[in-house]
């Protein structure tokens, strides 16, 4: 089995008539939770949407476990999150994931299993559109967990959430990782870059930086990310 699940090599999008991403070359290891990071408007969707298969590419390459990215075959295989939820709102929680489920083909038990796994089982018989934002968030991750996917492809999951709930998820992306699960999770949180075991960082469609929290702080001589992160700006911008 290869080791890694995402391969890029030289990755080209164009959006507008700009290039949004500048020949971007990394890979992703299996089982592992990778933090892309960077500020708004650096790129950070555009570059999920081409892991998903959903991003029209100017040219390189994007694999995914094995095969092209959005290849039929690894379709049912990759779990996906938008940043913005992409719920009925005129379905119960329980309902929305009964739906989605059947879409790809999950189990019928697997409804249960992901309500629990993201903190739903009370709200299950509610109204998606009376949800506060965080626990619409959680409908949102519940429906990309459907399935038992390989890889989980998550866009900005804990924005607004509290500082206990953005614990609890990044504790579950974790023993998701240990259950052999690769997760992909954007941030432009950096504060939200030490719960990662690997990290992206982007900055105008580039990647600054691809390693661990350690190598990072030891590239940059602090342990402090969101001044590592800082410190490679000023670097990219001195050359």
């Amino acid at each position: 089995m290869m080791n890694y699940a995402v391969r890029v090599a030289d990755l080209r999008v164009r959006r507008g008539g700009r290039e949004v991403l500048h020949g971007l070359g990394f890979e992703v290891p299996r089982g592992r939770v990778v933090g892309l990071l960077g500020p708004s408007g650096c790129g950070k969707t555009t570059l999920l949407r081409a892991i998903v298969g959903v991003q029209a590419v100017e040219s390189g390459t994007v694999e995914v476990l094995g095969r092209p990215a959005g290849a039929k075959e690894v379709r049912s295989r990759v779990g996906y999150a938008t940043q913005h939820p992409a719920v009925y709102l005129d379905l119960t929680v329980r309902e929305n994931l009964r739906y989605f489920g059947r879409v790809i083909g999950a189990p019928g038990e697997d409804v249960d299993r992901v309500m629990g796994q993201v903190g739903l089982g009370s709200q299950a018989d509610q109204l998606a559109g009376s949800l506060s934002g965080g626990q619409l968030g959680r409908v949102n991750l519940a429906v990309a967990l459907l399935g038992a996917p390989e890889l989980v492809v998550l866009d900005e999951p804990t924005v607004g959430l509290d500082p206990v709930l953005r614990q609890e998820l990044w504790a579950l992306f974790h023993r998701l990782a240990e259950d052999g699960v690769t997760m992909i999770v954007s941030s432009h949180v950096m504060d939200e870059a030490a719960r990662c075991q690997r990290l992206v960082l982007l900055r105008d469609g580039r990647i600054l930086a691809d390693e661990t929290p350690a190598e990072l702080s030891a590239q940059t001589g602090t342990d402090d990310l969101e001044e590592a992160f800082l410190r490679l700006i000023g670097a990219q911008e001195a050359v």
